[in-house]
């Protein structure tokens, strides 16, 4: 009798105890749910707060870059401009030929006499879409939410020994791009994006380094270094000015 109120107490103990577990276990989960889901936010309040803040970036109406890039052994110049939320346009020389790159909320098109396009020529649909961040500065993650994008924490990678944070985006077209932020400074350091183009998956991994603050507040990267299939281009910025005058009419496709 004895012996078998003990193995029922043993039997009630043990389930008991899984119960208590499993509760327990669901309890520390729970709010581990919300605690990432606080986390991410953190991670984008902090980095953008490390790019200068969202009371800097929200003063920028026009934004004009001036590069140099690196190409292949050649060295070009480049110079782009935005109009935020209206249109961003590159002009890249080389050998004293321009090629051009424009986007707008409604398109994009382009001219470049080194594939034969001399005359402008509408941009496909994927593209622009693969481009329509470039009308906005920030970054990505800035007003994520406004621009209709989703974010996820996935963790934490080692890149070049630095323990980042790793964020997913996923924007309102579905482009999917990975951000991977140095816990010290909150500054990008490597992104990667997988856009869909002409039908086929297309990604692109940029590396981030020498950041510097401007005279506005605003810290930006002044090397960035893009891989895209082993092609490869570094940007060094040589000059870049913010709310200077923009003529709206430099977006328009030329006819």
């Amino acid at each position: 009798m004895m012996e078998f109120l003990s193995l029922k107490l043993s039997i009630i103990k043990n389930q008991t105890m899984k119960l208590f577990r499993v509760a327990f276990s669901l309890f520390l989960f729970v709010p581990a749910i919300f605690s990432q889901a606080q986390t991410v936010e953190e991670v984008i309040q902090k980095y953008v707060d490390g790019m200068g803040g969202k009371e800097v970036i929200s003063k920028i109406k026009t934004q004009v870059i001036e590069s140099g890039l690196s190409v292949m052994g050649s060295e070009l110049t480049s110079k782009a401009t935005i109009l935020v939320g209206k249109g961003f346009k590159s002009v890249t020389n080389y050998n004293g030929q321009d090629i051009i790159q424009c986007i707008t909320p409604m398109g994009g098109w382009t001219i470049n006499p080194l594939q034969g396009i001399t005359d402008a020529q509408a941009l496909p649909e994927d593209q622009v879409k693969a481009a329509q961040s470039a009308i906005y500065v920030g970054g990505e993650l800035y007003n994520y939410k406004e621009k209709g994008s989703k974010v996820e924490l996935v963790g934490r990678e080692n890149i070049e020994g630095i323990n980042t944070y790793k964020i997913k985006l996923v924007n309102k077209e579905g482009k999917e791009s990975v951000f991977y932020i140095d816990p010290a400074t909150y500054y990008v350091i490597k992104r990667e994006t997988i856009s869909k183009i002409g039908g086929q998956d297309v990604t692109s991994v940029s590396t981030f380094s020498n950041y510097k603050k401007t005279p506005l507040g605003l810290v930006v990267p002044y090397t960035t270094i893009t891989n895209q299939g082993g092609f490869e281009i570094t940007m060094t910025i040589n000059k870049i000015e913010f709310n200077v005058e923009v003529d709206p009419k430099i977006f328009e496709m030329p006819k």
